[in-house]
Formats: C-alpha cells, sequence, structure tokens
C-alpha cells in the first residue's frame, strides 16, 4: 500500500518560483516539479543576509490541521487588500490552482477533503529540519527571529507554564524574539523565563508604568554577511485591554510610534545597514506603520495570523506574513550594500509534515517534553461528524461548540466565546482528544463565568468587539475576531460608526428581540476581570461531551453581514 507521503511525492505539484529582486510569486505557470523536501527547500541564494522568521507557534510542537479564515474583512482604505482575501479570490490573486498543496495551505477552500490528501502541516521536528538546513547553507549570515505567541495555546505549554516550549525553542536557537501571549503567565514567570533565555526578549513599547521608562531592551545589534542589522522588537501594543492586566500590573505597552522612529534613528546612528522590526503589532498596523516611520527596511508581521506568499511593499518597506501555528516558515534572502538594501529573494515554506522530514535531535526532545502527559492528550472525549474549525471574522464552529457547552452546563440563555484567532482543527469523523479541547482553550484565566447581563450590555460588548476589529484606523484595530455568540443573532454593519454597527439582536429560543432593559443570563469564558469564577472552560466542554459523543453542528447563521 502506497503512503500518504510516497503519493505526496509521487504525484503532488508544486509551483515557486523567485529571482533576484523579485517576491516570491507562486504561479500557475511555471514550471511543475513534484512535492518534495527538495523542492520545497531548494533556494537560489540571493545576497549576503538572510532571515528566517516564524511566528504565532501558539505552543504546536507537533503537526496540527489549521484551516485557514473563508472570511478576513477589510475597512477603509485596506478593504480588498491582502490579507483582506481569502478563498477563490486569494487563489486567483496569488495563481495557485485550486486542489493544489498551496491551495490547501493558505485557503479554507476544500480544506476537509484536502487535508486527508496533504496532511498536517508544522510540527517544530520539521521546523527544525528547516532551519538546520537553511543555517548550514547560508551560516553566520542568518538570523532566525520569533514574533512571539510562543509559549501559549496546548495542554502541555499550560501544563509547565510554557517550559516546554522555551525548552524547544532554546534548541531551535532564534536570534531574538518578541511576544504577547506570554505574558499572559504573569510577570513573575515571564521574568523568570526571560532572564534565563540564550537570546534577547526585545520590546521597546513596553514601559515600566511606575517609572515611566522602558522595561525590555528596544532592539539588539547584529553582524551577519559584513552587514550590521538592527533588529528591533515590538510586543502587542493592547496587551493589558485583550489580556489581564492584573497579570502584569507594572507594565504597560502601546503603539509608541515616536519611540519606534526614535530607535530607528539610533540603531542607524549606531552603524546599522539594515533595519528589520521584529513586530506583533498586527498585519494593519504595520501597513499603517511603515507608511508613517521611514527607515524600517523589513517588518516581520505577526499576531494576525495571515499568510502571504509574497510580500507586501509600502513606500520602502516590506511586510513579511509567517502565517501561524507552525505552518510555515519565511525565508527572505537580501542583498545588502552600501548601508542599503538593494535586492530581495523571498519564500513562504509550507511546512507539510508528510513531505518534510523530523530532524533528529528536535523529535526526541520534543517526545521527551511531551512523555509525562501522553496518556492525557490521547484522552478520547467524543467524535465530531463537523468540521471543527475558530478562523473567520464572525464564527467558528469550534467556538460555536464551545457556546452550546456553555448554554447546556451553565444554564444559559446567551453564551460568549472569545474572538481568538489560535486554535486547531478537527476533520469530520475524528475523535476529539483532550489535546484537541484544550488546544482551543488552553489559557491561565479559563473560568466558565455565569451572570445577569442587561440587553444594553451586551449591545455594548459587541459594539466594542466590533470596534476592536473594523474600526478604520488600524491603529485602534486589536486584530482578534468577533466574539462568538450561542443562544443569540444579530445583523452587523463593519462600515457603521461606532454605536451602530449592531442590531436586530433576537433571542434564538423565543425569536424575540432582545430588550435594552431586560436583564438575561450569560455564560462565557476568558474574562479579564480578576477573581472571575467559574469551572475551567476545557471541564465544560467534557462535560457536554460526556452526554453528547457525537458532534453534529448546524451550519451557524446566527450572524447576518450587512453590505
Amino acid at each position: 500500500m502506497i503512503s500518504r507521503r510516497e503519493f505526496l511525492m509521487a504525484t503532488a505539484a508544486l509551483s515557486a518560483v523567485a529571482g533576484p529582486g523579485l517576491v516570491g510569486r507562486w504561479s500557475q505557470a511555471a514550471a511543475q516539479q513534484a512535492l518534495t523536501e527538495d523542492t520545497l527547500l531548494d533556494f537560489q541564494a540571493h545576497g549576503n543576509v538572510t532571515l528566517v522568521h516564524l511566528t504565532d507557534i501558539h505552543a504546536q510542537l507537533r503537526p496540527v490541521y489549521f484551516r485557514e479564515p473563508s472570511e478576513n474583512i477589510g475597512v477603509g482604505a485596506v478593504a480588498g487588500l491582502p490579507p483582506h482575501v481569502t478563498g477563490a479570490d486569494f487563489l486567483k490573486l496569488y495563481d495557485i490552482a485550486p486542489g493544489s498543496p498551496h491551495s490547501y495551505a493558505l485557503t479554507s477552500e476544500d480544506f476537509s477533503a484536502l487535508a486527508r490528501t496533504y496532511g498536517r502541516m508544522g510540527g517544530l521536528d520539521r521546523i527544525a529540519t528547516i532551519v538546520k538546513r537553511i543555517r548550514a547553507e547560508r551560516g553566520d549570515n542568518m538570523l532566525l527571529l520569533d514574533g512571539g505567541d510562543t509559549w501559549q495555546g496546548s495542554y502541555t505549554a499550560l501544563k509547565t507554564n510554557g517550559q516546554d516550549m522555551v525548552e524547544a525553542m532554546n534548541a531551535l536557537a532564534p536570534d531574538a524574539m518578541t511576544g504577547h501571549w506570554e505574558f499572559t503567565y504573569g510577570a513573575e514567570r515571564v521574568t523568570e523565563i526571560i532572564e534565563s533565555l540564550p537570546f534577547p526578549f526585545l520590546g521597546g513599547n513596553i514601559y515600566d508604568a511606575e517609572w515611566n521608562e522602558p522595561a525590555f531592551e528596544a532592539y539588539k545589534m547584529f553582524e551577519r554577511g559584513g552587514v550590521n542589522i538592527a533588529v528591533l522588537g515590538q510586543a502587542f501594543p493592547y496587551t493589558p485591554i485583550a489580556n489581564p492586566r492584573w497579570m502584569f500590573p507594572n507594565w504597560s505597552f502601546g503603539i509608541r510610534e515616536e519611540d519606534i522612529a526614535a530607535n530607528v534613528a539610533a540603531a542607524r546612528a549606531a552603524g546599522a545597514d539594515l533595519v528589520v522590526l521584529l513586530s506583533h503589532n498586527g498585519f494593519d498596523v504595520d501597513r499603517a506603520l511603515a507608511s508613517r516611520v521611514s527607515g524600517i527596511d523589513i517588518i516581520l508581521t505577526g499576531h494576525t495570523h495571515d499568510a502571504l506568499p509574497e510580500p507586501v511593499k509600502v513606500g520602502s518597506t516590506l511586510l513579511i506574513a509567517s502565517g501561524s501555528h507552525g505552518k510555515f516558515v519565511t525565508r527572505l534572502d537580501l542583498d545588502v550594500r552600501d548601508g542599503a538594501l538593494k535586492g530581495f529573494r523571498h519564500r513562504l515554506i509550507p511546512v507539510f509534515s508528510d513531505v518534510i522530514s523530523a530532524d533528529a535531535e528536535m523529535d526526541a526532545l520534543v517526545t521527551r517534553l511531551r512523555a509525562p502527559f501522553e496518556d492525557e492528550l490521547k484522552r478520547e472525549l467524543a467524535t465530531t461528524e463537523t468540521l471543527l474549525y475558530r478562523r473567520g471574522n464572525f464564527n467558528g464552529t469550534f467556538d460555536d461548540l464551545i457556546c452550546q457547552a456553555l448554554i447546556d452546563v451553565r444554564e444559559a440563555d446567551i453564551a460568549l466565546s472569545p474572538g481568538f484567532r489560535w486554535g486547531t482543527s478537527v476533520l469530520p469523523g475524528e475523535t476529539i482528544t483532550v489535546e484537541d479541547l484544550h488546544n482551543a482553550c488552553a489559557m491561565t484565566y479559563p473560568a466558565a463565568y455565569r451572570s445577569t447581563m442587561s440587553g444594553e450590555t451586551i449591545h455594548a460588548i459587541l459594539e466594542d468587539v466590533a470596534d476592536n476589529l473594523f474600526n478604520t484606523d488600524p491603529y485602534y484595530q486589536q486584530g482578534g475576531d468577533m466574539v462568538r455568540v450561542g443562544g443569540m443573532a444579530y445583523t452587523i454593519d463593519p462600515g457603521a460608526t461606532m454605536g451602530n454597527r449592531i442590531t436586530d439582536m433576537t433571542l434564538v429560543k423565543t425569536g424575540e428581540a432582545i430588550e435594552p432593559g431586560r436583564d438575561y443570563i450569560v455564560a462565557g469564558w476568558a474574562s479579564v476581570n480578576e477573581a472571575t469564577e467559574g469551572p475551567p472552560i476545557w471541564q465544560v466542554v467534557e462535560d457536554y461531551l460526556a452526554r453528547n459523543p457525537v458532534v453534529r453542528l448546524e451550519e451557524n447563521r446566527l450572524v447576518t453581514l450587512k453590505s
């Protein structure tokens, strides 16, 4: 019987071309090659510096399924621009053949069927293979940069307070990192880890709130290929709003555009030939930033989980988006001469786990790190007849499941599940394990609350989240998706003004309009308020699955999009 790996090597096609100074366009007109490790990783080296970027791994040590969004709405000047292009439109824009490996990797089109053909993606052991190969080729000319959201998002990371990811990433040996969800382990734990890292944690936009001075190193100078490279670190600017401020009360965050400009100028004055912003701002924030701050050559963007096969150029700045959950690694070769960037060659490398071999050393380390938890990770909770996924502006089926569990187990009228973009997918017909469940909810403030809210309060919550997502000024966007709802329906107009986007709120079980002055029982989780009471969300979902061992979800029609 032929294995999937043999099938892929024999029959699948990869179309990837990149020329000096040109983007790495995946074109149907390109010569077709068999999908092998060599075709994925072979690269015509260019210039004297190589940047390797990965971001938003969310603690996924092993290969995963992760469905890209079918909707990613842009507003204002960026409407219809990458990354706000999905599905068939994305395939057309980048000349990617439907049904191809890259269609599977980069879009939600025919996801379940293509997942069975092309398999899981990512895995730190496969990423290690890629990194080691590039490092062997480029030697001291390479920088490996981690964009953050690395230590959180899995059962093992939660149980070890991020230590499993710290050890694995130390073995991968990045040159620098920044962060976001890392801070949800609390200031004491974050400080403990950062002080032990063999590489710098950069965050020039994080201040000590008491002394109003930088709390972390803003940038680091590296010499690679005879080039002085300044790497500036930019942590997620809205961390104390999107996550519990009480976990790190002495640190303040923000975009701090003036500080970035000052650090760019300082780096240039110190002799930097190349300035790289290692950012967790989110794509649209970084696009706006690039138009407002001069002197940045490369922005390695993260947070919004976008995967783009070509750089986006804003003025003279290149924006690089490397996806999430370990699905992709970016290689960017640069020609830097006379203190300036003269050209580049780029490839977004899809990490097909059935094609790229596992690095033996990293595989052994990952096996050791997971060993104490393997029995619990594999424990079966239910089976699903519905594809479970999270990403999408308004709903994801994994959150539909969570909302149903909240309503049933917590005996609520309405359920709210946060619009997180992290969380892996489970294919139809597969077993839901403890690991699968925790990939969608493993975090340090998981209490599932049950409270009374007025219709007016519920409306205000939805309006606030909508403004975070659809404000036409990118600097006011926080980069998540809409809060998921269960038990209620509503209409949304993303182009409307604050306070006017959400209308026609109705209670599903009665069909009645939700009244501003009436109280409703609401269950939710991941409240940023300290001392929130309730069982952890994974226990709520597990209790629900024990009574409903086969998951069968109807199409979510709770949200009506008004164009």
